[in-house]
Parts: structure tokens; C-alpha cells; sequence
């Protein structure tokens, strides 16, 4: 008899739980996903072979009604004692979406520069972004901003236009207002950075575009200029743009994107807000100029299932052939099942500015999905 009763209590319970349960639940949806990777690099003086956990991410999405669309996500890696590594919050964003020809976007996620950066890292095809995306996208950022993971808080318009006679639109922009100083992190020089980016697609599957980026990144510390040490503020200028093309049809995916930045950075990357590096203000001895290019294929063997990829990589610090580094490329995708998929290739990597510039590389990364 108790077993009957407690039964019909959970029965209950469950019901009622349903009925106060609010409508917007239903919208919300779960999903995530985790990078494992194996790197091995030959590189004289720091040679390495390691399994690593590259990237761990949950994420809730849904709708405010039927004009409005949330994001929150959250990456788990590393620990928790640096910007760079620690378990934060990386996309926290609303939307308004009730035109299409202007949507409106505010909080915190990616920096509307280049075709690549928006692209999911799975998704991605290589084992991590190219040097120029990494580097002028705000990933490991070259002002010396905290690795964000190519993101910013602001206010982003968006939206597509010009629709041809079978309805695709042909034009799509984006720009926003930004604080300039990647995740997580206030303004500091009251300072906004403007970046945008606006593309043709004149055939389906192909995209052209150009892409801008004006405004600044800032310290408060001590720096020494000229035998004088000051105190306060320092602010960067940063200016930078980008064209980029891509062509994706019939499971084929062709991609090549050019940058260019102008603007100095800090001599020291920031990884902990905390420690003493955080007020250095000290300029880097790179100079103030840098600029990079990539291309790459990733063709399928078996449709939906093994493809076959290649990609040149340059990147010079300082817009000098002394200090470019060059990577090329290949390797093999192989997808068990739509969410879970395993890469692995092979790179030669041509670094000037080392005394022993070549060696070899070789990453493999399983991914899934949920």
C-alpha cells in the first residue's frame, strides 16, 4: 500500500511540477561540446608531446518571445587563476530579430571581423584559427589584450538586404560599437572601438567581403618613455582591415582572408588581472605594423564523411619577412557521426625570427557534440 501511495505522490508531483512549469522553457535549448587533442612539435628548445583538453563549452540559447533570441555560454579548461585559461563566461547576448534587414545585437560575443572568426571551432576544419584571425580578431591578440577568444561587449546592427529573383539576399552587413578590451573586462580609456564588415554574395555559396576596425586598447600602470617614467592611462590605437572571399558548394569549402593592423602593443600579453603584469604599460619592440594571409581547401574524399584539407598560413609581426612565420598544412577530417568527429594533420612551420626556424608538427583532435 505505501509503495502505491508513494507512487501516486510522485505522479503528482510531477503533474503539478508541469502545469507551473512557464511556456518559455520550452525554448530553451541545451548543447555543448569538447575538444581532446594529442600535439607533438619537433621545435628545437621546446619540443612537446602531450594529450591536452583544448576546449570544453556548455550552452543555454532560447526565445523572449517571438522577436527575441538569448545566448549564454561558458567555457571549462584549464584552471581558474588567469584570464586566459580560466572557466568563464564567453557568450552572454540578446538579439532582437524581427527584421531581417536589421537585427540588434547587445552584450557580450564575437567581434564582427573576418570570415573565420564566427566560425564554430569544430567546424573550423584546421586545429585552431589561422595567425592572422588569431592575431587581429582578439584571440591571443597582438595589443596584448587577454586571449578572448575573438569576442567583445557591445552593441552589433546586422542584417541582409537586396534580394535577387529566387529570394537569396545578395548583401549582408554588421557593425558595432565595442568597449576594446576583449571579455569579461571594462573600459578603461573610455575609449569605443567601431568594426565592421559588409559582403556581396553575388553566386550561392560564394562571399566577398571587407571588414574594418578603429578604435583602441588601454592599460592603467607605469610605463618608461624616453628615461621618464609615467603613471595613468595608456591608450593604443588600433586600426585595422581585412578582405576575404570564400566559396562553399557540394561539401567543397575554399577560403582565403588578408589582414593588416596598424597600431602598437604592450610589451607583455595580460593573463591575470591580478598580478603585477597587468600594470605594465611598457610598449613592445615589434613596431606598429603587422599583416597576414591565409589560404586553404577542405575537399571531400566521401561526401559527409572523410575529407581531405590544406592551408598556407603567414603571419608577419611586424610586417617584415624577419619575423614571418609560415605553417603549410594537410591533414584528413573524418566524421564517426554527424557530432562526433576526428582531425588530425601534419604541419611545417618556417619561423624567421627563430634561430632554428624549421621544424615539424603534428596534431590529432577528437570533438564531439551535443
Amino acid at each position: 500500500m505505501k509503495h502505491y501511495l508513494l507512487a501516486g505522490l510522485m505522479a503528482l508531483g510531477f503533474a503539478s511540477a508541469k502545469a507551473q512549469t512557464p511556456k518559455w522553457i520550452n525554448n530553451v535549448k541545451l548543447s555543448g561540446y569538447g575538444i581532446g587533442q594529442y600535439q607533438a612539435s619537433w621545435q628545437e628548445g621546446a619540443k612537446r608531446n602531450s594529450f591536452d583538453l583544448r576546449l570544453g563549452r556548455i550552452a543555454l540559447e532560447g526565445r523572449a518571445g517571438s522577436d527575441w533570441y538569448w545566448k549564454a555560454q561558458i567555457q571549462f579548461n584549464g584552471n581558474t587563476s588567469t584570464l586566459g585559461s580560466s572557466p568563464r563566461v564567453v557568450d552572454l547576448f540578446t538579439e532582437w530579430q524581427k527584421h531581417e534587414f536589421l537585427k540588434v545585437k547587445v552584450g557580450q560575443f564575437k567581434n564582427p571581423f573576418t570570415f573565420e572568426n564566427p566560425i564554430h571551432p569544430v567546424e573550423q576544419g584546421f586545429y585552431t584559427y589561422s595567425q592572422v584571425v588569431l592575431k587581429f580578431a582578439g584571440f591571443s591578440d597582438r595589443s596584448g589584450k587577454h586571449s578572448s577568444n575573438g569576442r567583445d561587449i557591445g552593441v552589433q546592427l546586422q542584417g541582409d538586404f537586396l534580394k535577387n529573383k529566387a529570394g537569396r539576399n545578395l548583401v549582408h552587413y554588421q557593425v558595432g560599437i565595442f568597449n576594446g578590451q576583449g571579455i569579461n573586462v571594462k573600459d578603461v580609456d573610455q575609449q569605443k572601438n567601431l568594426i565592421g564588415g559588409i559582403w556581396v554574395m553575388p553566386v550561392k555559396g560564394m562571399r566577398i567581403g571587407w571588414f574594418g576596425w578603429t578604435g583602441s586598447y588601454a592599460r592603467k600602470g607605469t610605463w618608461t618613455e624616453n628615461g621618464i617614467k609615467h603613471e595613468g592611462v595608456r591608450s593604443l590605437q588600433q586600426r585595422r582591415y581585412a578582405f576575404s572571399a570564400e566559396y562553399k558548394k557540394n561539401d567543397w569549402t575554399f577560403r582565403s582572408e588578408y589582414a593588416h593592423s596598424v597600431g602598437d602593443a604592450f610589451a607583455k600579453t595580460l593573463v591575470n588581472t591580478n598580478d603585477e603584469g597587468a600594470k605594465d604599460c611598457n610598449i613592445s619592440s615589434l613596431g606598429n605594423k603587422a599583416q597576414g594571409v591565409y589560404a586553404m581547401v577542405i575537399a571531400p574524399i566521401k561526401k559527409e564523411k572523410l575529407y581531405a584539407k590544406a592551408r598556407y598560413d603567414m603571419y608577419q609581426a611586424d610586417k617584415t619577412a624577419a619575423t614571418q612565420c609560415t605553417l603549410y598544412e594537410i591533414g584528413l577530417n573524418y566524421k564517426f557521426t554527424k557530432n562526433v568527429q576526428l582531425s588530425g594533420e601534419y604541419a611545417y612551420v618556417y619561423n624567421r625570427a627563430q634561430a632554428d626556424p624549421g621544424y615539424s608538427m603534428v596534431d590529432l583532435q577528437l570533438s564531439f557534440r551535443f
